[in-house]
């Protein structure tokens, strides 16, 4: 079976348009039964067009059932393909704390008007690259509270001020998924496995028995996107792009190369200076020496 290649931003848009397959793919990486799951009013999404970045994002309201009853996060979803995109991740985050839209409506004050919680934040992101020193191919960052004055004691309550301002995290690094998974998580993933390119980057060849029954219905979401006419024609733009960011960077290495031995050369260039500066004063010091 041959599927469009979910690691392309119109691939991955078109993959997360469906909110059933939204609601499963995002359920399965945070380990959360998600009961309703809403794109964020003010979704922001960054696509592929002439010098724009590469970098896709989409923001989700998720309805989560507890055993305490129901929670409300607001989950980001950001994908990358260069380490560059650090900087971008960070801003953008920032702006999502700072969104006062992030928030949500516990009752209604005294005159009248809402009263408001922000959202806990949770962040999942899709590398194109792997980390430095890191093999796992699903990292999660899961934040615990300690008791410093007890010897670093954990401490289980949570508390609004603190959830409010940190989050949990999801790193995917798609250069170590591989189709013989350990969990249901790593299955379901497995489709963005790199390894399964087949006469193009375009497409990936599967075998549908191979991956479990329940997540099916994302593999025939990224079998129906190969007959898209927009779709192909966005993956062969972002392959333009991609090639143009990579040459840029080959470029930018280039010359951080040639600046690095252009100051090597100059050190030593001075550090002979002072050689020669060195070795006249030492002769200047023996002429005087011997006029007197």
């Amino acid at each position: 079976m041959k599927i469009a290649n979910p690691i392309y931003d119109v691939v991955f848009k078109y993959l997360m348009e469906d909110s059933k397959i939204a609601k499963l793919l995002i359920g399965s990486i945070i380990g959360e039964k998600i009961v309703e799951l809403d794109f964020f009013p003010q979704e922001h999404t960054v696509l592929i067009k002439k010098d724009s970045l590469t970098v896709y994002h989409v923001d989700f309201i998720a309805k989560i059932k507890t055993s305490k009853g129901f929670k409300c996060i607001l989950i980001e979803i950001q994908k990358a393909k260069f380490e560059t995109d650090i900087m971008r991740f960070r801003k953008y985050l920032g702006s999502q704390y700072a969104n006062q839209e992030n928030s949500y409506q516990y009752g209604v004050k005294k005159n009248g008007k809402p009263r408001k919680k922000p959202l806990p934040i949770v962040s999942i992101y899709f590398l194109g690259y792997p980390l430095k020193g890191i093999t796992a191919p699903i990292i999660k960052v899961k934040r615990h509270y300690y008791d410093v004055a007890n010897h670093d004691e954990e401490i289980k309550q949570k508390v609004e001020f603190i959830e409010s301002l940190t989050h949990d995290s999801f790193v995917i690094q798609i250069p170590y998924l591989r189709q013989k998974y350990q969990t249901d998580l790593e299955g379901l993933l497995s489709v963005f496995d790199q390894h399964n390119r087949s006469e193009n980057d375009h497409v990936l060849t599967i075998k549908e028995e191979d991956y479990p029954k329940k997540y099916r219905s994302v593999i025939r979401r990224l079998q129906s996107a190969i007959v898209e006419p927009e779709i192909r024609y966005s993956m062969d733009v972002e392959d333009d792009i991609l090639e143009e960011l990579e040459d840029k960077e080959r470029e930018i290495a280039k010359i951080e190369e040639e600046k690095s031995q252009l100051s090597q050369a100059l050190d030593e260039k001075n550090k002979s200076l002072e050689e020669k500066d060195k070795l006249i004063r030492e002769l200047m010091e023996k002429v005087q020496q011997s006029d007197l």
